[in-house]
């Protein structure tokens, strides 16, 4: 299947006028739809307990009808042009399929504890949210214009993110509960208050210098460390860099990342605004210095981590190979030697020939556990 998927749907000409667009408009939104209404049918199963409380169940519907729609129409529209009708027939179908599972209630209340559940929810609108946002900003402002939107590589990336989102309940699991029971008696609740207690905007730049100072090293130590880099080496795998390459992330990469991005956070005892905001920060900001985009932010970039910087570090080019480590503050890498930005864009991306990570996501996961493979 993975095979099919990325023979028929990677590197796929989306001109418009040929019904291809609105074959893939089609199929987006039609599996978006028809997975949203699962959390509408099976809400204590696959809605996240967390954002129940914050969800109007009117507008949810709206939205979710308003992607049934286009998913049909878009289908009606790819099967008078498309000349494979059976894309355009698939995304109705799944529409339909969508209108009516998705009649269910999603009005439930906070369940007492932590019950156990997948995030469908976390991942569909956090997936139409970046969709929406970032394809059409890369499409106005390409670094590599000659890029497709359905690139090389992202049926793989799609699985990490469905995987990073709907699994949020199991990474956690595995991070941050092990912080809360070994360092619950632990830690200096007094310290913790006046911490909590400082300016949110104070408490949030602590967050970044904190995390990533912790992150600099250890994102270090992945490259220089050749069991590690192993596992961080599936991140660079890709050759082309867009919004979605940064799902893709070896699971043992997830948990070091989580595991210390939120042990000085816990320690410190920053309030629950300082975090949900610094949280929602670095989501969209790890997406974004992946992003096919071309902005330099001249003064910017030397503050915090711009595309282009971050580009640079997936960069295969001789001058840019371990460098430019921070994941918000290129302050560590000036001040730790590591820094690298030229003049100019970099252009070329993946890991050398050194490395040769194979295709797909199971053959990714094992990767670093082979043995007699070159790193």
């Amino acid at each position: 299947m993975s095979r099919y998927l990325r023979e028929q749907f990677e590197e796929v000409d989306l001109t418009p006028g040929r019904g291809r667009l609105s074959a893939m408009l089609s199929l987006a939104f039609g599996m978006l739809a028809f997975t949203g209404s699962f959390c509408f049918l099976f809400p204590d199963w696959f809605t996240t307990p967390e954002f129940r409380a914050l969800y109007s169940a009117t507008w949810l519907r709206v939205t979710l009808y308003a992607g049934i729609a286009v998913a049909f129409v878009a289908g009606f529209v790819s099967v008078l042009r498309h000349e494979n009708r059976r894309y355009g027939l698939v995304g109705m179908l799944l529409a339909c399929m969508a209108a009516l599972f998705g009649s269910g209630q999603l009005d439930v209340p906070p369940v007492a504890g932590r019950s156990v559940y997948a995030g469908l929810d976390y991942f569909v609108l956090t997936l139409l949210v970046l969709g929406l946002v970032f394809i059409p900003l890369e499409r106005a402002f390409a670094k590599r214009p000659e890029q497709k939107t359905l690139r090389k590589g992202w049926v793989t990336d799609m699985k990490y993110f469905l995987f990073s989102h709907v699994g949020l309940q199991l990474i956690s699991f595995f991070t941050i509960i092990p912080i809360q029971v070994v360092l619950h008696d632990k830690v200096d609740i007094g310290f913790q208050q006046k911490i909590a207690s400082l300016p949110l905007w104070v408490q949030f730049i602590g967050i970044l210098v904190a995390v990533d100072f912790g992150t600099y090293w250890a994102h270090r130590a992945m490259h220089e460390i050749p069991a590690l880099w192993k596992i961080h080496a599936v991140h660079h795998s890709s050759e082309q860099m867009d919004w979605l390459a940064s799902s893709r992330l070896h699971l043992g990469e997830i948990l070091v990342n989580r595991f210390l991005g939120y042990l000085p956070i816990f320690v410190l005892g920053f309030s629950p605004a300082a975090v949900y905001a610094y949280l929602v920060f670095i989501s969209f900001h790890a997406i974004f210095i992946h992003a096919n985009v071309r902005f330099r932010f001249p003064v910017l970039r030397w503050v915090i981590a711009t595309p282009e910087f971050h580009h640079w570090h997936h960069s295969s080019e001789d001058e840019a190979v371990d460098k430019n480590y921070a994941a918000f503050l290129p302050v560590y890498d000036v001040l730790f030697g590591t820094v690298y930005m030229p003049d100019k864009l970099a252009s070329t991306y993946g890991t050398r020939a050194s490395t040769q990570v194979p295709e797909g996501v199971v053959k990714q996961f094992l990767f670093p556990f082979r043995r007699n493979r070159p790193v």
